[in-house]
């Protein structure tokens, strides 16, 4: 939510405890007089006098929004786990008309109320000029639709980007053949995010266990970038822990799955 320095101090009281409000982004005149009572709520992210430091700041709270409600299984027996496997052997088997399914996607986005007929048409016609990569980052829906396709086993969304789903993980292997002679043997990458304090406390529990991510996993070899743009910011909500991934990449184990990963 975007409000007025004075419509906000008026306001926010009542307001914060929504738990369906994310964040309060203020917009005022006088910057130094509404920090004042700003500082103090949790939920208000920013006192600004300009609206481009507010667009920055809303795009890394939605990346933080869509990093926090990735599914998570903590168990290799989770009956999510063995679900997720099963159904992405079966995507990746399937060959379909890539033109219908591009079609079938637009047209089922276009029955949503929450996509803009902006970045529809921009699939519609340019989505085979830019790599599933390019997608999977660019801002359009494709990240948050995929995301909560998975996270939430939405079946409609599942087979309506199962297309790209098979795409991205083409692309992902083609370049893990390409770049597997020039990879290190041991490297490490980071990972920042939220978790809410259910999830806190089952990772907690599975200490030595086995953790799965039910998406596509994007991850830095830069520790400040996703410990300042995305743990610190997570940590700042009082309904959710800020956390800081250390993933170790051995190559020489992971070349035996079949799971591909990429830069």
């Amino acid at each position: 939510m975007i409000v007025s320095g004075s419509l906000g101090q008026k306001i926010i009281a009542d307001i914060e405890a929504w738990p369906q409000l994310e964040s309060v982004y203020v917009f005022c005149r006088n910057q130094a007089a509404h920090e004042q009572w700003a500082n103090k709520v949790p939920k208000v992210k920013g006192v600004y006098t300009k609206i481009k430091p507010i667009c920055k700041a809303l795009q890394i709270d939605r990346e933080n929004c869509d990093r926090a409600m990735i599914s998570i299984s903590f168990n290799g027996r989770d009956a999510l786990f063995m679900y997720t496997q099963l159904l992405k052997e079966a995507l990746l088997e399937i060959e379909d008309d890539d033109k219908k399914s591009i079609k079938d996607l637009v047209d089922y986005c276009r029955e949503q109320d929450d996509i803009s007929e902006d970045q529809i048409k921009l699939v519609e016609r340019e989505y085979r000029h830019h790599t599933p990569i390019w997608w999977y980052t660019a801002e359009t829906f494709i990240y948050s639709m995929l995301n909560r396709g998975l996270r939430e086993m939405d079946v409609d969304i599942i087979l309506k980007m199962g297309f790209f789903i098979r795409h991205l993980h083409q692309h992902i292997t083609e370049l893990h053949h390409e770049q597997k002679g020039s990879m290190p043997t041991n490297f490490q990458v980071f990972r920042g995010q939220g978790f809410s304090m259910e999830d806190f406390e089952k990772m907690k529990k599975t200490k030595g266990g086995l953790m799965s991510f039910n998406n596509f996993l994007s991850t830095s070899r830069n520790r400040q970038i996703s410990f300042n743009n995305f743990a610190r910011p997570a940590a700042s909500n009082t309904n959710s822990v800020g956390i800081l991934f250390v993933m170790t990449i051995d190559t020489a184990i992971c070349t035996k799955s079949s799971t591909p990963f990429a830069e």
